[in-house]
């Protein structure tokens, strides 16, 4: 028999079209793990609903890694930790190019250029639109940018650049992020955020789950995620990485995970929302399991310090579950958005509905 507290959301989401409250996120999350199957159907539901069966695949690039100054306890890229991660400076143009064909051989239409950096001096800025550039005339992928808290002029420039969306994570609930970074904030992290949606890209914005935070954390960070309206919530489960701070904390367990994912859903119905790093580790042979709680989009291949799985087995997976590839722009097809200011792809309107955060 189905819980009150999940008919109460799917008559909400479903019939109502309204966004839930975070009482009835946390009615639906208080229920025994014994009944996720019952959350996962619903999520599910909800998904095929607001954002249909397409998955959406993307790759990405660690373009200059290690020697970041920041502190954040659960990165092997800063200069604060012994991690033994190799560092280099932004690489060549070819080398940026070849990761991007190898994304589009790979099935993915997004192709995302990250760098290990507090934020972006204008040399780099200058390189990364060098590649922003060139990735679009050889390839015709979609491309998104990390790299790290921008200035609205930066922004601008990204967005003037054809950039279609900017990853910058919250990484973490607001009442738990001064123990995960102290060289910069949360609020840091937010106008960033606010900056790349005002200068015209879409938002890429998730974080990390697995790093202390209460369930009870967890639902306030899906609607602290929830209130900037991101396209994108990349969910990542904590994969400790040795001689981080984080590096002996025991992982979430699978059935966290997944339910996690479904109140992702059910909190955000009509985002993106990919499962990233950690994946393998945390879910294991339960990630199609991920796909069917909720998640809707996948990063195929290598993460920045770690290794994926090939993408000919996600590829498979998506086969056997029935879901196709959400289908990108199409090499070279790239159009000026409604403002005229920058070049976007293409893509029909998606369904949303306001958040409710009282």
């Amino acid at each position: 028999m189905v819980s009150a507290a999940l008919e109460l959301a799917e008559r909400a989401l479903l019939e109502e079209r309204r966004a839930l409250t975070p009482d009835e996120v946390r009615a639906v999350a208080a229920r025994p793990l014994d009944e996720l199957p019952d959350l996962i159907a619903l999520a599910h539901r909800v998904r095929l609903v607001y954002c249909g069966s397409e998955v959406e695949l993307e790759s990405l690039v660690n373009a200059k890694s290690g020697a970041c100054p920041e502190d954040c306890a659960f990165c092997s890229q800063s200069v604060k930790f012994d991690t033994g991660v190799d560092v280099y400076a932004f690489l060549d143009l070819d080398e940026v190019v070849d990761a991007a064909r190898a994304t589009k051989a790979a099935g993915a239409t997004q192709f995302c250029i990250v760098v290990a950096v507090r934020g972006p001096s204008e040399r780099l800025l200058d390189r990364v639109i060098e590649a922003v550039d060139a990735v679009h005339d050889e390839t015709g992928l979609e491309v998104a940018c990390s790299l790290g808290l921008l200035t609205s002029a930066q922004a601008a420039r990204l967005a003037a650049a054809g950039v279609r969306r900017y990853n910058h994570n919250l990484e973490a609930p607001r009442a738990v992020f001064p123990e995960i970074c102290t060289t910069h904030s949360w609020e840091d992290r937010v106008a960033t955020a606010q900056l790349a949606i005002d200068a015209g890209m879409e938002l890429c914005c998730g974080g990390i789950l697995g790093m202390g935070e209460t369930l009870d954390q967890r639902i306030d960070f899906m609607f602290e995620l929830a209130a900037l309206e991101p396209t994108e919530v990349p969910i990542n489960l904590l994969d400790p990485r040795p001689g981080t701070p984080m590096g002996d904390r025991t992982p979430i367990t699978a059935r966290e995970a997944l339910q996690a994912i479904a109140l992702f859903r059910l909190v955000l119905p009509g985002a993106w929302l990919r499962l990233a790093g950690g994946r393998e580790r945390v879910l294991g042979e339960l990630q199609g399991m991920g796909l069917l709680a909720g998640a809707n989009a996948l990063i195929v291949g290598n993460y920045l310090t770690t290794g994926g799985r090939s993408p000919d087995e996600d590829h498979a997976l998506l086969d056997a579950l029935g879901m196709p590839v959400a289908d990108g722009p199409g090499e070279g097809r790239f159009v000026v958005d409604a403002t005229g200011t920058h070049k976007l792809p293409a893509r029909p309107p998606r369904p949303t509905i306001p958040v409710t955060t009282a």
